[in-house]
């Protein structure tokens, strides 16, 4: 049967989209610098978009990464979106130029929900594209993105009352992106704990804690039925005085160089099932350890939405 007129047969790239040949990188808000560095060899820097030859590869500084994007001309408003909706439904404009025209485009696409996230809740699941003008009559747009929020960005229904600090907020995230999360019956340890939100996170999720740090934990948090904590230094504390644990946790403020000691100390035990940790850089980012955390095999670093001047290291065992 011969295809009807104007259907885009399939496997075959409409005649006003083009290849860019190029992945996009989205880099976090401040962290430009650390992203190019990390990837090297780039085309092109827009705003916080980041063009790099070839295929998609690792970039723990990207907040999300566009994938086999394409160049779209437009002849209008109307045909923009038009066109965006010819390739999927669901679509985010990051806006670097022509806002207005920019969002009037947004406006005739389907609405996507920007709900904050209730923790613990699973990864969205539909398709997330994203798209930017370069200028009046040019789309760039990638159906496909590393994640599945907006522009990488995980916003929560926040609890103020009971977490000590927002610190809560970055292990929220990583759990969300782990893809699992501590329960009943699990037995967690929390290095560099005060004054105490990663532990209060744990906690709530039914796991028991052994929080450690030489300073003292919130007392609140200290009274919570399954917290033992520890006061003195991760760093002196040995993996066979603990005994096994399902999770490490680590948001301890040190280089990363002695991190990864710390780390390697407890994988070589044997000891821990999991780890999430944060690399906090004390001045210039420390790309080379940033990479040796990540060629450890199984691992993931990447830049959460709720990190600062850090990244956050996660091992699944």
């Amino acid at each position: 049967m011969n295809a009807p007129p104007n259907d885009t047969p399939p496997n075959r790239t409409p005649p006003n989209h083009t290849a860019l040949g190029e992945t996009i990188y989205l880099a976090p808000e401040g962290f430009v610098d650390d992203l190019v560095a990390e990837l090297g060899d780039v085309s092109a820097v827009e705003d916080r978009l980041v063009f790099a030859p070839g295929q998609a590869r690792p970039a723990a500084w990207a907040q999300n990464i566009w994938h086999d994007p394409v160049k779209i001309e437009i002849a209008s408003i109307k045909d923009g979106a038009k066109a965006l909706r010819g390739i999927q439904r669901n679509w985010a404009l990051w806006s670097i130029r022509h806002h207005r025209r920019a969002n009037l485009i947004q406006e005739n696409l389907p609405h996507v929900s920007a709900k904050p996230v209730v923790f613990p809740s699973p990864l969205p699941t539909a398709p997330l594209g994203s798209w930017t003008l370069l200028d009046e009559n040019t789309i760039v747009a990638a159906a496909r993105c590393s994640s599945p929020y907006r522009h990488g960005e995980v916003n929560f229904v926040e609890n103020k009352t009971a977490p000590p600090n927002r610190a809560y907020l970055k292990l929220w995230e990583a759990l969300t992106l782990f893809g699992e999360q501590p329960g009943p019956g699990d037995r967690c340890i929390d290095l560099g704990a005060c004054p105490g939100g990663w532990t209060w996170v744990l906690h709530e999720l039914g796991a028991s804690v052994v929080s450690v740090d030489k300073a003292p934990l919130d007392p609140a948090i200290a009274a919570l039925p399954r917290v033992e904590f520890r006061q003195e230094s991760a760093f002196g504390l040995k993996p066979q005085d603990v005994g096994p644990v399902d999770w490490l946790c680590c948001d301890v403020i040190c280089y990363p160089t002695r991190l990864l000691r710390l780390v390697n100390q407890w994988r070589e035990s044997g000891l821990a099932k999991r780890f999430i940790c944060t690399l906090k850089f004390q001045a210039e980012t420390d790309h080379e350890t940033a990479r040796a955390f990540a060629a450890i095999p199984g691992s993931r670093v990447l830049h959460l939405h709720h990190n600062k001047h850090e990244l956050t290291w996660m091992w699944p065992g």
